[in-house]
């Protein structure tokens, strides 16, 4: 007799009568004891997780904080707080460069064009970093950044 694969009732022919999913096509696994859980997934090695925790900033770092068994590896926590906090701290100073380029250009004119030439250099550099951390990341490498690495080296500790 085949057996359901979603809910372990019998199944007679192609669909299972309780569930609706569709048979085994070859007898099947007996279902499984009461009180028991379907085997978990294996967790993803720590120095993808670390790498990913970059990839998205605030998003992936904050979603590796809450997530089993992530959230419990110091070494992923780190990562975390470090991504969450570089990008806090990029955007911030992005608002503030960005205020500062506006007033100088609507004040000195060509020497306000120039240094709105080089405001995107400090996008460049982000994203030089951020693909810095992510590729250290995964080759295990914990990179401290100045500032910020010592308050991700405390948060990860606690």
């Amino acid at each position: 007799m085949a057996f359901c694969q979603s809910c372990g009732a019998p199944v007679e022919g192609r669909f299972c009568a309780k569930c609706g999913a569709a048979a085994p096509s070859q007898g099947g696994a007996p279902p499984a004891p009461a009180g028991t859980l379907p085997p978990v997934a294996a967790a993803m090695q720590d120095n993808v997780a670390s790498a990913l925790c970059y990839v998205l900033g605030l998003i992936t770092g904050i979603i590796f904080l809450v997530m089993e068994p992530y959230s419990r590896n110091r070494a992923i926590r780190f990562h975390a707080f470090q991504s969450i906090f570089l990008n806090v701290a990029v955007i911030a100073v992005d608002i503030v460069i960005g205020i500062f380029f506006r007033v100088v250009f609507y004040t000195f004119g060509l020497a306000g064009l120039l240094a709105g030439i080089l405001w995107p250099l400090f996008g460049l550099a982000c994203f030089a970093l951020w693909l810095y951390l992510i590729f250290s990341a995964y080759q295990g490498k914990t990179v401290l950044l100045p500032l910020i690495g010592p308050l991700a080296q405390k948060q990860a500790q606690g």
